[in-house]
């Protein structure tokens, strides 16, 4: 499946969910925020919001400091 992650294709195998496609990407349990084809798509929905190929996602990182 081709993804656009952040503005840059990219092709995945094994994605089905948003969930997947964090965890492929190392993003599980971080604070981040999804956007789904100009959608925020909330945390609760990780698990249950499928992606088709063609999708666009925005990731952001929550990081801290100071």
């Amino acid at each position: 499946m081709k993804l656009t992650l952040n503005g840059e294709t990219k092709e995945f195998s094994d994605i089905r969910t948003v969930r997947d496609l964090l965890t492929a990407l190392g993003y599980e349990g971080k604070r981040l925020a999804v956007e789904l084809n100009g959608n925020i798509v909330p945390k609760s929905q990780h698990d249950t919001t499928e992606l088709n190929d063609g999708d666009a996602l925005e990731l952001v990182v929550a990081v801290g400091g100071g």
